[in-house]
């Protein structure tokens, strides 16, 4: 077994522990978020953290309707933007807190009047010290370059967050059966996902809403673990362009969850069948055409956590099929510093 695939089997027991530990920290700082209201939210972070950040940004303006934007770290680090922040909310995401453009940014934000966030996997980091408040992830130490646990222990400590900014009760109840449902998830079969893929060297991953988050980790693991060229595309932005792209079986992986956005993306996963892709649409039982099952999450928030822990372990075995060390991708190395 890979160390990519034991840390992806993991992340249940891991979130388990980490909604427990932070329920007070979390509850406290939804408190103070919903007593002084941030106008606005950026984000700061690189790779799969940004990929989550975009999750964070979703259900942020979905449920407190303030507008949330990703902020490249170059801005400060070469541009030397003059940040003015004050009363917006500054959310830095990173497994390691080392990388110097991340902390710059977030030290840059601070002096610009942002309260700052960080949301870290290694505690004491100098992200966590550049910040307000350090919001440890509690994935444990992460030793494949391709992260698993990490990401969705980010994602769940997110909607934690969202759920006691918010006093969404459903959300936090569903929270509690989380690990028990990425539990099952873990067991899937998705192996017609790597039949197909095998050979493959290119594919298009579909998501919308919160879901294009996990399709862009999707993607991106695709191209780590297997050195496929995938890309991410929301099922709406879909069809402005890349669409030019399908021809006769071209692989598109369709992550269609229960909530309002699947009606749309069944209707897509139909037409690219339609015109000849190799579609492998993954939903939940009560779709009967699906290639792929997804285990429903319990709440809307959540699907996206039990689509990419299935298709971690997808992807994992992908890698082994094609002859890939998803523990060791060619030329990355697991902490990277930029600035």
């Amino acid at each position: 077994m890979s160390l990519m695939l034991e840390e992806a089997r993991n992340a249940p027991e891991r979130i388990r522990g980490q909604l427990q530990r932070n329920q007070a920290l979390l509850a406290d700082l939804g408190e103070r978020l919903r007593l002084a209201e941030p106008a606005a939210a950026v984000t700061v972070a690189r790779g799969s953290s940004d990929h989550a950040a975009g999750y964070f940004a979703y259900q942020c303006m979905k449920r407190r309707g303030i507008p949330v934007a990703s902020l490249p770290p170059s801005l400060t680090t070469l541009a030397k933007a003059p940040w003015r922040l004050s009363g917006q909310l500054a959310l830095a995401v990173s497994q390691s807190g080392q990388s110097p453009d991340l902390v710059a940014t977030q030290q840059a934000l601070a002096a610009a009047g942002a309260r700052t966030l960080a949301l870290v996997n290694t505690p004491q980091s100098p992200l966590g010290a550049a910040s307000d408040t350090e919001i440890p992830l509690y994935a444990g130490e992460e030793k494949s370059v391709a992260a698993t646990k990490s990401y969705l222990a980010t994602l769940s400590a997110m909607a934690q967050l969202i759920g006691h900014w918010q006093e969404d009760r459903g959300l936090l109840g569903a929270l509690d059966g989380l690990p028990e449902r990425l539990t099952r998830a873990l067991a899937m079969d998705w192996s017609p996902a790597i039949e197909a893929l095998t050979g493959a060297d290119k594919l298009m991953v579909i998501g919308r809403g919160a879901g294009l988050a996990v399709a862009q980790e999707a993607a991106l693991k695709f191209k780590e673990t297997c050195a496929i060229q995938a890309e991410p595309f929301s099922g709406a932005e879909v069809r402005h362009g890349p669409m030019a792209l399908i021809g006769p079986d071209y692989p598109v992986l369709v992550f269609a969850p229960p909530g309002p956005e699947q009606a749309g993306l069944l209707e897509l996963a139909e037409w690219l069948e339609g015109v000849g892709a190799r579609v492998l649409l993954a939903a939940d039982e009560g779709v009967a055409k699906r290639q792929l099952t997804l285990v429903d999450a319990g709440h809307e928030a959540l699907q996206p956590l039990s689509v990419i822990q299935s298709f971690y372990v997808m992807v994992a075995g992908l890698a082994a099929a094609r002859g890939s060390d998803p523990d060791r991708p060619r030329h990355l190395n697991k902490v990277t510093c930029t600035l």
